[in-house]
């Protein structure tokens, strides 16, 4: 059995009218912003960008910022075109299937799953935490027995689930209307904050190399700086690099506008639109929000001020004597942690919806309700993330999240030369500029930024990928539906060449 036959793009597209699996047209262009600008404008913006500038990069967070915004730029030109011209669920998993073949198109989703689920599951109890701070009591967890129960997790979990089986449109109205309160706040952040800000805490810009401690040394340190020899990434230029890494969590979520491709009216258009919309608006306000908390407290109070905890952007008000701000910033966190999880659940859905669909997940999970939604598939998302962010502890993850996304935007980025090359005829509603030199630079930048990332991190991710590739051989391989088709093929005429087979 071949592992690098190919899906056709034709093929693919007539699998969206199947009868069973069809997934109901419901999106504009503005919802798909909304969708991206509510998930990209959550945990990142509220906890990263403080807790990397106090304990890696300092004021040069600002342009860590830009280095990922580049970044997550190049590689959303690639994707902008990929979804015009592939506008199925699925997003990479299913433009990896078009190029290189079954095997990595496998890899890729299996990699989502780092990105989507574990994502989610972060979140989640990052939401929960602030439930507590809201409402003033210790957090959204019971003691039982043994096990310590993270029940606001659950709940949001539950909650969140319900409303993506309900439909996909009303999730994006419930969407706007958070993600309104959630950029309100951090608009308030910059204004307010602003009048803080003071001209030493800026420098120096970039902190001198420290190597003492355990932050940012041996397996926590960065590759980059294991290869060439530095004795660790903490402050300096490695650390700005490794903080570019780190703040890269902060724009995860904007591919999932390609994952609602097959459910857009117009995708040829509007998915382009939606991407590059939302990445716009989020640069904008990450930039602003690094520089005013920069200015707002040196980043050595940062690191010390909070009593152990890590800090986030209420810890800047609370050193400036703003009581009533850090208010006001838990329950703007509180309504941007609820958009994630929402965002998040239904991107990890429609990525395995599309591997049920094409046999590489039990079949059965593909059928949608009455309603057009993959009920079947949001419910097993909802309960595995509930397991994960309900009972296991989680710290340490945002890197494991990062490298599964920059690995498969690597992927999209070289599928764009690929599908150039081998199917210049297809129709392209957005074509991005500058091919084949973007896509070189993109995938350069995120190997960059991967090689950024600590060597434990890299060691958890080569586990992770050695259970995938056990999964696909032990099921994926002999459910595949094209293989199927494939073999129906061959025994109805022995003679005729595979066409699904990769060309080299």
């Amino acid at each position: 059995m071949n592992r690098w036959r190919t899906k056709s793009v034709e093929q693919s597209l007539a699998d969206t009218e199947a009868a069973g699996t069809r997934l109901r047209r419901d999106l504009t262009w503005r919802d798909l912003t909304v969708f991206g600008v509510s998930v990209v404008v959550g945990a990142g913006i509220f906890t990263v960008t403080a807790s990397t500038a106090a304990d890696l990069t300092g004021p040069a967070i600002s342009v860590s910022f830009v280095i990922a915004a580049v970044t997550c730029g190049l590689a959303a030109l690639c994707y902008a075109e990929f979804a015009s011209t592939v506008p199925v669920a699925g997003s990479a998993y299913t433009f990896s299937y078009a190029t290189f073949g079954e095997f990595i198109a496998w890899i890729v989703g299996w990699n989502l799953v780092l990105e989507f689920a574990l994502g989610t599951a972060v979140v989640a109890k990052g939401w929960s935490s602030y439930l507590g701070t809201v409402f003033g009591f210790g957090g959204g967890t019971v003691r039982l027995w043994s096990l310590t129960l993270d029940w606001g997790a659950l709940l949001i979990v539950v909650v969140v689930a319900v409303l993506l089986a309900v439909g996909t449109k009303l999730s994006s109205r419930f969407s706007a209307v958070i993600t309104a309160v959630k950029v309100g706040v951090v608009v308030l952040v910059v204004v307010v904050g602003a009048g803080y800000v003071k001209a030493a805490n800026f420098s120096p810009f970039l902190p001198p190399a420290e190597t003492g401690g355990t932050t940012g040394t041996g397996m926590e340190q960065s590759v980059l700086s294991l290869l060439t020899g530095a004795q660790g990434s903490q402050y300096g230029w490695y650390g700005m690099l490794a903080g570019a890494a780190i703040v890269f969590f902060a724009f995860i979520g904007f591919d999932v506008v390609a994952t609602t491709a097959e459910e857009t009216r117009n995708p040829q258009k509007d998915v382009a639109r939606g991407i590059l919309a939302t990445l716009a608006v989020v640069t904008v306000l990450y930039i602003a929000v690094s520089v005013v908390l920069s200015g707002m407290v040196s980043y050595t109070e940062l690191r010390t001020g909070a009593g152990g905890a890590p800090p986030n952007l209420a810890t800047a008000f609370a050193l400036n004597g703003v009581g009533w701000a850090s208010g006001v910033i838990s329950v703007g966190a509180l309504a941007g942690l609820t958009t994630v999880v929402m965002v998040l659940m239904l991107g990890q859905s429609r990525v395995l919806f599309a591997m049920a669909r094409d046999g590489l997940l039990p079949r059965p999970l593909a059928r949608t309700g009455a309603r057009g939604t993959p009920v079947r598939i949001t419910v097993l998302v909802a309960v595995l993330v509930a397991v994960a962010a309900s009972v296991f502890p989680m710290d340490k993850l945002e890197e494991m999240v990062n490298v599964g996304t920059l690995f498969a935007f690597v992927l999209v980025s070289a599928g764009v030369l690929v599908l150039r090359r081998t199917r210049p005829d297809l129709p392209r509603g957005f074509r991005a500029p500058w091919v084949p030199v973007l896509p070189v630079v993109a995938i350069l930048a995120c190997l960059w930024l991967m090689l950024n990332l600590t060597a434990l991190t890299w060691l958890r991710f080569g586990i992770w990928m050695v259970a995938g590739v056990a999964v696909y051989l032990g099921y994926g391989r002999r459910h595949s539906v094209l293989a199927a088709r494939a073999a129906e093929d061959r025994s109805s005429d022995p003679d005729a060449p595979d066409q699904h087979v990769l060309q080299t």
